[in-house]
């Protein structure tokens, strides 16, 4: 399937190679060159590009282009999902997926390629059991390696990989067992001047970290899974139970990694947790204009709202602005017109504002149209979604909940 796997960074230098059918050219790649001096921003170059002879099909992640050459017709998001498993694995190994930890690393990364690859097709791509395979760079592992001659590989092969579960190593024992699922939601919502809803959808993923001795054979319900659209599973759920009875049930791996991901798109059932109110004004016949804009959490929601940021592109007409911010810090870029303010924290008691003047350029036209406001924020210990699942394993008589 693959047949080379390039590795870019934003300056266009090649700095790491893999090959595995065949030895491809370096040359292959100026058209995804091509097409990355066409595209706007590096997130839009397109994922799948044909050549004369191959196709190139790529993902950009952590500053690095993945770029893995193809040469017959394949299912482009099954490429797509193993070029992310490769960048998770560095990242899980190396602590960062980055060109200089990739660099420091290059021994440990061609050992991982060489195993996640046989022939060219994916084979071991669960951490745990690469884990097995290629043991994680440590200090001491690398003195150990430089004065015994000895390398990361392991002795043996995984025990995983003689099962009909291979994303499981045999013979897990804990002191204390215990399972831990983290729920993340992200809104994607647009709001109209008037505040009614135009758009809005939940993009959500559950990543577990799992810490159970034996082989657990594990079952989680929601409350509501027909809201669940769009799920992505991982291998190890058993997927004619979800279709038939809406319940995960799976024999999971050994360690961290992602369940799930799924998507909410019931639109009356997303509840946006913050409200804004703004006045944008410029006036006729003058060089200025108005700006206030004031953010507050909804009542009844009952959590902190962390993390805000407000982006806000300006006209071009917009030569600078002065502001006075309640909370936080604001920037303006009067090269990109971007407006940038920094809330943080959001109190009922005192609701942050940013408020003052807009300087237009000389001359220049009042703005047609008012810009839009981006908002940017988190919530710990929330899920917009409203779901609460239960957790069981069968055979051990222990049922837990777990907050979605």
């Amino acid at each position: 399937m693959i047949h080379s796997l390039f590795l870019i960074n934003c300056s266009g230098d090649i700095f790491l190679e893999k090959h595995w059918k065949s030895v491809v050219s370096q040359s292959v790649c100026d058209y995804f060159f091509e097409a990355q001096e066409k595209a706007i921003d590096v997130e839009n170059v397109p994922p799948v590009i044909s050549t004369p002879h191959h196709y190139l099909i790529s993902i950009y992640r952590d500053k690095i282009f993945f770029v893995s050459v193809i040469q017959t017709e394949v299912p482009p998001l099954f490429v797509i999902e193993f070029l992310h498993r490769v960048a998770d694995t560095f990242q899980d190994y190396f602590g960062e997926c980055s060109e200089t930890a990739i660099k420091d690393n290059v021994v440990i990364v061609y050992e991982l390629l060489e195993e996640m690859l046989d022939n060219g097709f994916p084979l071991a791509t669960e951490s745990n059991i690469l884990k097995e395979l290629i043991k994680p760079p440590t200090i001491l592992r690398s003195v150990v390696n430089s004065i015994t001659g000895s390398s990361n590989v392991g002795d043996t092969l995984p025990t995983g990989q003689l099962s009909n579960i291979p994303w499981r190593r045999a013979g897990v024992k804990y002191t204390n067992n215990e399972a831990y699922f983290d729920v993340i939601e992200e809104i994607d919502a647009i709001i109209d001047k008037s505040g009614s809803t135009v758009f809005a959808e939940i993009q959500g993923v559950i990543d577990s970290c799992i810490k159970l001795s034996g082989m657990p054979d594990l079952s989680l319900s929601f409350m509501n899974p027909r809201l669940l659209d769009d799920v992505s599973f991982h291998p190890c759920i058993r997927f004619k139970r979800w279709e038939s009875e809406r319940v995960l049930s799976f024999i999971p791996p050994d360690g961290n990694f992602r369940l799930i991901s799924y998507r909410v798109s019931s639109q009356n059932l997303v509840a946006i947790p913050v409200y804004v109110k703004h006045m944008i004004s410029f006036k006729e016949n003058t060089s200025s204009g108005r700006f206030d804009v004031t953010i507050g959490p909804k009542q009844n929601m009952g959590k902190t709202v962390e993390g805000v940021v407000m982006t806000v592109h300006m006209p071009k007409a917009v030569l600078n602005m002065n502001l006075t911010a309640t909370q936080g810090s604001y920037t303006f870029d009067p090269v990109t017109k971007v407006l940038t303010w920094d809330v943080g924290k959001i109190t009922p008691q005192k609701l942050p504002n940013l408020k003052g003047i807009v300087n237009l350029q000389s001359g220049a036209p009042k703005p047609e149209e008012n810009p839009s406001l981006n908002i940017q924020f988190k919530i710990q210990q929330l899920a917009i979604s409203g779901e609460w699942g239960i957790l069981h394993e069968i055979g051990a008589g222990r049922t837990s909940w777990c907050r979605k």
